[in-house]
């Protein structure tokens, strides 16, 4: 019943992936000219992260400061990246595993407004199906079998097929590769070439690098290549994947940045009590996204370095520190 909003058409993509430089050379840029260049109106993109962890925010306020319109997004674990460009009015379709809640929070009910007035084109998928087809992509195959979905209404609304296994005679699913035009990520260190070093859980941006076309990269640290080079298995995204890289400290906030700082509920919280009505969420926007000139006016207006260290103290404090007992 669903819409195949991505064509999965291998030899096309590959089109796409050979016109890519692969010299070592340098992608640094800003916030605004990346979103300027990369993301047209029309565009089909999809996020890195978990929920509310290791998303990109500054490159979504920008996606909304820039105004851009009739976006298809690939809504894979999203939540507060979802509520953003829902807020900002810049989506049209989406294929939809896990989009409109924020987790423990609640829901957002500018969100839940696209499905309920018919303003989203909508396919369903699951977080498994989606991330497989991240999957496919990056393996240059047009579909990947599974055995999610079967039996429900999800794979009655979605655009996957069902075929039956050439060996064994066992009917399964067929998710067809999914080639975003681009993906948003923030890592936590990269060189100005755009080998990227993510801690603790990738989720599926190791395959999602790979299926776009184009990727957006925003780090905490912008680090010499030669220590990336002193810890290679770390490099989770290779540079000639990357199309841009911008260093933007604490560009995850809100979210919670794994060893970084957690997020901030009570900013999260202001979203979701401003969420509940058409003109307080536009005036929120105004004035923490629209009015603001930057991602650092942006923390400016949160509460600046002051809440930063506040959420830094609290993330390390919950996580165990392993000093090899010099402490």
């Amino acid at each position: 019943m669903g819409r195949l909003f991505t064509d999965p058409n291998v030899d096309a993509a590959r089109a796409a992936f050979r016109a890519k430089s692969r010299r070592l050379q340098s992608k640094l840029t800003t916030v605004h000219d990346a979103i300027e260049r990369f993301v047209r109106d029309g565009a089909y993109i999809a996020v890195g992260g978990f929920g509310t962890n290791r998303i990109p925010t500054a490159l979504l306020h920008e996606v909304v400061r820039q105004g851009r319109r009739h976006l298809g997004l690939s809504g894979h674990t999203s939540t507060h990246d979802f509520q953003i460009l829902a807020a900002g009015g810049c989506l049209d379709r989406c294929d939809v595993a896990y989009v409109v809640g924020l987790e423990a929070r609640g829901l957002s009910k500018a969100a839940r407004r696209l499905f309920e007035t018919g303003q989203l084109e909508v396919t369903e998928w699951t977080n498994a199906a989606l991330a497989w087809r991240y999957r496919a992509a990056a393996m240059g195959i047009p579909f990947i079998p599974a055995r999610v979905m079967l039996g429900t209404d999800t794979f009655a609304k979605s655009a996957a097929k069902s075929i039956v296994c050439p060996f064994t005679g066992t009917t399964l699913v067929a998710l067809p590769a999914l080639f975003p035009d681009v993906a948003l990520i923030h890592v936590h260190r990269a060189d100005a070439y755009g080998n990227c070093q993510i801690d603790g859980i990738t989720v599926a941006d190791e395959d999602l690098a790979k299926a776009a076309k184009t990727v957006i990269v925003t780090c905490e640290r912008l680090v010499p290549t030669d220590q990336i080079r002193e810890h290679p298995d770390r490099t989770k995204i290779p540079y000639y994947l990357v199309d841009a890289v911008i260093e933007v400290p604490f560009g995850s906030y809100p979210g919670n940045m794994a060893g970084e700082y957690f997020s901030d509920e009570e900013h999260l919280k202001a979203w979701l009590a401003a969420d509940q009505d058409e003109a307080t969420l536009s005036a929120f926007v105004d004035t923490y996204i629209r009015e603001t000139a930057d991602f650092a006016e942006y923390l400016e207006r949160c509460g600046g370095i002051a809440r930063i260290q506040a959420l830094r103290a609290q993330e390390l404090l919950s996580v165990p520190i392993d000093d090899g007992g010099r402490l």
